[in-house]
């Protein structure tokens, strides 16, 4: 009998986003990308260090204020790639960067406080909206934490 992995389907379904995002869509002057270009790491962090994320982000508490996203980009110089920060599905904002290398770090970064518990997500979106990559992360209230009450993941 055959066992779904989770985290295998969900790279095999990104990869998949990706290729036809990129295989579908054109820049502006009807180029295509490269095969090869895309996002090669993305992740929560609590902090970057000489354009590195220092750790990897799940959950967060609320005794943390701050997180960024970051994220590497190969082979996509002259296009534009954008965060979008969402909080319980809905756009909290955008954060556009052009890309100047063949290798390209970027990161954005959200302030979190009271009243902004719950699931946050960036979408890693090219220049047509199309999504390259996401990432999860879930923000804690430190007492409902240690009360055992954090909710569930949905």
């Amino acid at each position: 009998m055959h066992r779904w992995n989770r985290s295998r389907g969900f790279a095999l379904a990104a990869a998949a986003v990706t290729t036809v995002a990129w295989g579908a869509h054109a820049d502006q002057d009807g180029q295509l990308p490269p095969e090869n270009a895309g996002v090669e790491r993305a992740q929560f962090t609590t902090q970057i260090d000489d354009r590195e994320p220092v750790d990897r982000v799940v959950l967060l508490d609320s005794a943390r204020s701050q997180v960024f996203f970051f994220t590497e980009l190969r082979n996509m110089e002259g296009r534009t790639v954008v965060h979008r920060w969402e909080y319980q599905g809905e756009v909290m904002a955008e954060v556009p960067f052009q890309v100047g290398g063949p290798r390209w770090r970027v990161y954005s970064s959200k302030s979190l406080g009271p009243g902004l518990y719950g699931k946050w997500t960036v979408l890693v979106v090219d220049q047509s909206g199309l999504p390259l990559r996401a990432g999860v992360f879930r923000y804690l209230d430190r007492d409902e934490e240690a009360a055992g009450q954090v909710p569930n993941a949905e």
